[in-house]
């Protein structure tokens, strides 16, 4: 039997493990990747990439390349509440309501203050083959197509899996020292016996991607997103959303869209190709409109988390961890996050650099992370129903009452206006949905590898749409920009920018003083790499405001450290009497073994 070594196995190639691999490669770290499908998904799935998520991506050197490809900044800023696009009923072609969304409009300048970046809208079919075009810069990983994992053991020095080559039916063995399953929960977890907790069906859906000129129609070129209810139907739920994709020309002109229909658990009459362009016709008031049907995919609502992420040298991650509703958007941007916070961990131990007790950390710092994104996902996802409600629908009456909600709704009488009024703050509660800044980039990791300074968390907005930017640890080091002159010109960087997944930086407030001797001497003596960055307005790195004052926390001689991945791992207010002692210790806490010492046989 063929067999294969590689330091690290990831089962599944999609958006997580596709991510994972990149992430491993940069870090140097050989790993092959086995997906059971002949090349990456064709479906358009997730399309939301967050912040959080676009700031790995420009850590990763694909941010521009995204916002080239993807929906520009202006024509994904709305998301709306509508009867339907066509039609000349007095309920037809009606906007039931609207609100700003994924930071645009009226939520420009909280976005822009808090990152560098912007979110985007760019299908998974389309950054899949992104990132597998990126992973052949990394010679140390790679990826094999149609090849599925059957069955695997571990033993206190790896893995060893068994493998179908599609293909040819050959099966051959793949032994790891790690495995990181990102097979979606379809056999890794359940072969582990890990349980998976929450509703694992919720509603059935059904994805129409199709092709059609709706130019015409389309009035507010900001709304990606519409949201359309139909007393026939009984409310959001039941009736439709539908996306803007583009590709190429976008708003009004998009020349592809995604329509979402759902259903019942088992409920019989689903959509096949044949009957989603009437379905489409009668949503949208169109019925000359001949779209084109390129692709449907059947999926299910879910709510799961995973107990453990870890057994043994097993790790789940992405949709093998956890499954979230469709609302927020969470899904695709944890596991991407997920992938970051798992793959500098695997690389310090692999390397020598760590102790085992570091990949523990992973699953004490994105479980409760996921349980949360999970339980947000669940309480936006129902929250559709409130806006049903506000509107006047009932289910399991007449339609005629239904009809005649509609009719009250934009009547020109007081019970209309104040349905209106009251439809208007229903949909602003939606903000939970549509502006989650906080839940997006706020989140933090309150046990793990890092080191608490005593302080507590800042106060976050009930409904996660208000940041408070921080540098505490065990939060994302905040955005900050600096004016960075020892590049020979002065130069605006994000304090993102001056991290790197191999390694730790630290940031000291005024000269580093102290610190470059601590720096000199960690890294001679652990083998690491450490950069470090002092911040004031006579040092290489001058604050361009005073924001950097406002939120590090920091008096002038103080210091953070930041792990590879973004996130704080300490931080000193004032200065400390001996700042090589703390930079030692500190970094030995992190990654479990004392990095003055050699690691153990």
């Amino acid at each position: 039997m063929k067999r294969i070594e590689v330091p690290v196995l990831i089962v599944g190639g999609a958006g997580c493990g596709l991510a994972s691999a990149n992430f491993l490669g940069r870090l140097g770290i050989e790993c092959l990747v086995i997906e059971r499908y002949p090349a990456t998904s064709p479906a358009p799935k997730a399309h939301y990439l967050n912040q959080r998520t676009m700031e790995i991506m420009r850590e990763e050197g694909l941010a521009d390349h995204i916002y080239r490809s993807s929906t520009p900044a202006e024509n994904m800023a709305r998301v709306g509440w509508y009867t339907s696009l066509g039609g000349d009923g007095p309920l037809d072609r009606k906007r039931i309501g609207i609100i700003d969304a994924f930071g645009g409009h009226s939520l420009k300048d909280a976005y822009g203050a808090d990152s560098p970046v912007r979110a985007a809208n760019f299908a998974q079919m389309y950054i899949e083959p992104l990132l597998l075009e990126h992973l052949a810069t990394y010679p140390t990983s790679r990826i094999t197509f149609h090849q599925e994992l059957k069955s695997f053991t571990q033993d206190d020095d790896g893995v060893t899996a068994q493998v179908e080559d599609r293909n040819s039916g050959e099966v051959y063995e793949v032994r790891a020292q790690y495995m990181i399953a990102a097979d979606g929960g379809r056999l890794v977890g359940p072969s582990l016996g890990i349980a998976m907790d929450g509703i694992d069906r919720l509603i059935d859906m059904v994805t129409v991607w199709f092709a059609a000129d709706l130019s015409e129609y389309i009035e507010d070129e900001s709304v990606m997103i519409r949201w359309f209810t139909n007393p026939e139907k009984g409310g959001s739920w039941g009736s439709g959303v539908m996306v803007a994709l583009g590709p190429d020309t976008f708003g009004a002109k998009s020349k592809e869209w995604l329509m979402h229909f759902a259903f019942q658990p088992g409920e019989a009459g689903k959509l096949d190709a044949e009957t989603a362009i009437p379905q489409i016709r009668e949503l949208l008031r169109l019925p000359d409109l001949d779209p084109r049907i390129i692709r449907m995919n059947d999926w299910q609502v879910q709510g799961v988390l995973a107990r453990e992420y870890r057994k043994g040298r097993v790790f789940l991650a992405g949709d093998a961890a956890h499954r979230h509703p469709p609302t927020t958007g969470l899904g695709l941007n944890s596991a991407i996050q997920d992938a970051h916070n798992l793959a500098w961990k695997l690389a310090a131990v692999i390397r020598g650099d760590a102790g085992d007790a570091l990949l523990d950390s992973y699953e004490a710092e994105r479980r409760p992370v996921a349980a949360n994104n999970v339980a947000w996902a669940m309480m936006t996802f129902q929250n559709h129903l409130t806006i049903d409600s506000a509107i006047g629908l009932m289910p399991g009456v007449p339609v005629e009452f239904n009809i005649g909600a509609y009719h009250k709704l934009f009547s020109d009488t007081p019970e209309g206006a104040a349905r209106r009024q009251m439809v208007a703050e229903v949909i602003g509660t939606q903000r939970a949905e549509f502006q989650a800044h906080d839940i997006e980039i706020g989140f933090r990791y309150d046990t793990g590898a890092i080191v608490p300074d005593g302080t507590e968390p800042p106060p976050r907005g009930l409904l996660g749409d208000t940041h408070v930017p921080t540098m505490r640890p065990g939060h994302r080091m905040a955005h900050v920009w600096l004016n960075a002159k020892n590049t020979g010109e002065d130069k605006r960087v994000s304090t993102l920018d001056l991290t790197r997944l191999d390694r730790f930086t630290v940031f000291v407030d005024g000269p580093a003083g102290d610190w470059t001797a601590a720096v000199d001497a960690a890294r001679a003596a652990s083998g690491l790499t450490i950069d470090l960055v002092a911040v004031g307005k006579d040092e290489d790195f001058t604050p361009v405001d005073d924001r950097w004052a406002n939120i590090s926390g920091l008096q002038r001689g103080g210091a953070i450290i930041v792990r590879p991945d973004q996130h704080v791992a300490w931080r000193g207010a004032v200065p400390v009497a001996d700042a090589g002692a703390t930079l030692r210790e500190v970094i030995s806490t992190v990654l479990g073994r004392r990095v003055d010492q050699p690691v153990a046989a």
